[in-house]
């Protein structure tokens, strides 16, 4: 608890207008909240150390001046200078002079700003090199986990991450070595679809790469730069090397290292879940099989299917898209589909994937981007049918929840926690200018007094729960994995552990799951907002007038809950690629 006292830190995020949250957090009963609290004391509570190795590397290159394959940003003055500017060029090339000479400018500031933030936070990892330390944790209006402090924490980008390791360690025991070669394996982004035993044999014929890059990382091969996260891989590197030069054999080693495991596109599970959506359920890894399912490359597969039939009927934009649907074209629209992503939005993300590919003609990046959106979307559809129901469910409830009773949404989460959101339409004053009216919403409790934002309230309800459920999740895995004795952290979807306890944390985190969505979560929000919007007034209200008729719709709305398929939930228990 001292990290909250000393930095007087919140325990939820909250913005100051959030009056109505606030409230029913106070009116909550005080072991109502006692979930949520013990899983931050329990992340709270883990002690970390700096990875001096690694650490000692990363100022190195940084002190050489940096490497953009290696996201560690150049200094400022060795930033490229722009070309100057004389009488003899032509009106065009002094424009163009002029344009380069802006973005340049513009590089320069944004890399300065880059170089101070990598220079901060090497130097409070330099700082604490000798140190054990403790990351204090709170959350935001959902129940989503973050750490406190900004700048090194688990939570940040590769290099951050790769610089901290538990400050506890355990031997690695039997299986420990393995797991952290499979954890080398998954970091390297190339075996996704393989079992965990081709993922070892992998590891087998990458050992001479592996020392190699632990020995020598800035003189040898450097095969951990060509990883998606080299400074992970590199710190993964060392630690295999480490153990294996243990003397008493790598079983014996103590080491400090977390190991991961991911959830399977997790928005999507919980969907799954909540549906019992059996096909939906094998696409995300919920089901028991012999090679993980990967849910991005089978819709990239379905998207493919399409513009192979709109390219035979020459469609000119399904032919300049051949050999371009590619995983990654579509992955991030695909992932964040659950959490709300808009069409134009989803369009900006293809759109920006499209542009990276140095071969695809960009004035077909538009319209590209904009076709496979569309056939996206078809696909998911077409795919997780129950998702598209609840989150259509959801959405509904929400817009009509704002609009007719003139209210913010408001929900409980699984572990207790009252959410409310904080959208509200903006004050509108003839009398004020913009000036005025800023310092007005900075002031007032909006939410309590002013009209829901009806677009904001119905976007972000299905997002809003999701979050709500994976972070319930994760608290839950926090509080047993700590009643088991284990070293427990989490990264959103993704749970850190030593590599002896992987094991064991993978058995909670099942076991959890299962018995979260064993609740009637549907059932339990839709009673929830019955009882909360639907049953004051009713009788008060004339039935055949329009706001009557709206109360009756709403009401209907509510208690229509999506009906559940054949997915049987404790196959997860058995599901070797649920957290992998």
């Amino acid at each position: 608890t001292g990290g909250y006292l000393m930095a007087k830190t919140d325990i939820i995020r909250l913005p100051d207008y959030a009056l109505q949250q606030r409230q029913r957090l106070r009116e909550a009963p005080a072991d109502q909240l006692y979930p949520p609290l013990d899983s931050l004391n329990q992340l709270g509570s883990v002690p970390w150390r700096v990875n001096k190795p690694v650490l000692d590397t990363v100022i190195e290159v940084f002190n050489n001046g940096g490497s953009a394959k290696l996201e560690i940003p150049v200094p400022p003055h060795m930033c490229q200078v722009a070309q100057p500017v004389n009488a003899s060029m032509s009106k065009q090339e002094r424009y163009q002079a002029y344009r380069q000479r802006m973005l340049l400018r513009r590089q320069k500031a944004e890399m300065y700003s880059l170089w101070c933030d990598a220079l901060y936070k090497l130097s409070l990892a330099n700082h604490f090199r000798d140190r054990v330390f403790w990351l204090p944790h709170n959350m935001d209006f959902r129940g989503r986990v973050y750490p406190c402090p900004p700048h090194l924490n688990h939570l940040g980008a590769d290099m951050s991450r790769s610089l901290l390791c538990f400050a506890q360690g355990q031997p690695l025991g039997p299986t420990g070595l393995d797991w952290l070669k499979i954890h080398l394996v998954n970091l390297l982004g190339t075996k996704k679809r393989e079992s965990v035993k081709a993922r070892l044999e992998y590891a087998e014929t990458l050992m001479s790469d592996i020392l190699d890059s632990a020995e020598k990382p800035l003189t040898g091969r450097k095969w951990w730069m060509e990883s998606e996260t080299p400074w992970q891989t590199l710190a993964c590197c060392k630690e295999i090397y480490a153990a294996l030069q243990h003397s008493e054999g790598p079983e014996h080693y103590v080491s400090h290292f977390p190991v991961h495991q991911d959830g399977s596109c997790n928005g999507l599970q919980h969907y799954a879940a909540l549906g019992r959506d059996h096909a939906g359920a094998a696409s995300v890894n919920l089901l028991p099989q012999d090679l993980p399912q990967d849910v991005y490359s089978c819709v990239a597969a379905l998207v493919e299917r399409e513009r192979a039939k709109d390219s035979a009927a020459g469609v000119k934009v399904a032919q300049e898209l051949d050999g371009f649907v590619r995983r990654k074209v579509i992955k991030q629209t695909v992932m964040t589909t659950v959490y709300g992503v808009t069409r134009f939005g989803a369009r900006l993300q293809i759109a920006k994937q499209l542009k990276d590919i140095d071969s695809f003609p960009k004035e077909y990046v538009w319209p590209a981007s904009t076709y496979l959106v569309s056939k996206t979307f078809e696909s998911l559809r077409e795919m997780f049918n129950s998702t598209k129901e609840i989150q259509d469910w959801f959405t509904e409830c929400a817009r009509l929840v704002s609009q007719v009773c003139g209210q913010n949404m408001e929900y409980v989460t699984p572990l207790g926690l009252p959410v409310v959101q904080h959208y509200s339409r903006q004050l509108k004053r003839p009398d004020l200018n913009n000036k005025q009216l800023g310092h007005l919403q900075d002031y007032f409790p909006i939410d309590m007094f002013e009209r829901p934002n009806v677009m904001k309230q119905k976007n972000a309800f299905p997002p809003n729960f999701i979050h709500s459920l994976d972070s319930s999740h994760m608290m839950l895995t926090s509080i047993f994995s700590e009643q088991r004795g284990l070293t427990f952290v989490s990264v959103h979807d993704c749970y850190w552990t030593h590599a002896n306890t992987v094991h064991i944390m993978n058995q909670i985190c099942r076991e959890q799951f299962v018995a979260l969505h064993s609740q009637p979560i549907l059932e339990d929000l839709s009673k929830f907002m019955i009882q909360k919007y639907s049953s004051k007034d009713s009788g008060i209200v004339d039935q055949n007038s329009v706001m009557g008729q709206a109360r009756q719709k709403l009401h209907s709305v509510l208690t229509q809950v999506p009906p559940k398929g054949s997915f049987i939930l404790e196959n997860v228990l058995d599901s070797i690629y649920f957290f992998s």
